[in-house]
């Protein structure tokens, strides 16, 4: 998997819309995944937390509206921006939706290109880098359309890894992220890398980082990963 992609868990039952939907996200740059229940999709997310959900309400099975009530109630997948997709229309069933912790709800029968606006507005707020967003903590700034970044206004020089570290660190300051965290998203989910390799680039970036001076703003969490200030 490209590691510079979103990942989309697409969840639909209806063959057609589903692979039209697939098309339109593949096309768009997106990675993704399809289950056609929600049985199906609990499976995919517990294997690997998508960046975003496209849930259908009427699944088989275990409906959408009860997938989304269980991902929001998990710390592991709270975070996890889910639009929801339905024929019904009534303000109740919206209202529903979006109390059961849907971060948006569509309308079937729905334009695609609306959808595909409401997935990259979703992205801008839970993973602003892979949509072009420019990303800055205290001195630091990266511009991830230009793929330039600056510390004190002095151009870095990173390599592609330690660039895609950096946005995931900028994305979230002060979180902390594990090795394996890392290595999911920064190298992707089907790339085998050992853990150690994680810690080498982390050298890396910090020595970028550092150039020209300053602090260095990488935290190490002994026995957890590392996190950024």
């Amino acid at each position: 998997m490209a590691t510079d992609q979103p990942s989309v868990l697409l969840v639909e039952d209806e063959p057609a819309q589903r692979e039209v939907l697939r098309y339109n996200l593949e096309a768009d740059g997106f990675s993704v995944t399809a289950a056609e229940n929600g049985e199906e999709a609990l499976l995919l997310v517990d294997e690997a937390a998508p960046d975003l959900i496209v849930l259908d309400w009427m699944l088989p099975n275990v409906s959408g509206i009860e997938v989304c009530r269980q991902l929001k109630t998990r710390s592991d997948t709270r975070s996890v921006p889910i639009i929801m997709l339905s024929a019904r229309s009534e303000e109740v069933d919206r209202v529903r939706g979006l109390e059961t912790g849907a971060d948006d709800y569509v309308i079937k029968p729905y334009s695609v290109i609306e959808l595909m606006a409401r997935i990259r507005a979703q992205l801008r707020r839970t993973r602003p880098s892979v949509v072009g967003q420019r990303l800055e903590y205290e001195d630091i700034i990266l511009d991830a359309e230009t793929h330039r970044v600056t510390r004190d206004a002095k151009e870095l020089k990173l390599g592609p890894t330690e660039f895609r570290l950096l946005s995931t660190f900028m994305e979230k300051p002060g979180r902390v992220w594990s090795r394996e965290q890392l290595l999911d998203r920064v190298w992707g989910r089907d790339i085998y890398v050992d853990t150690r390799t994680v810690d080498v680039h982390i050298g890396r970036l910090r020595k970028a980082l550092c150039k020209h001076g300053g602090d260095d703003p990488l935290r190490t969490v002994r026995g957890a990963g590392y996190a950024l200030g």
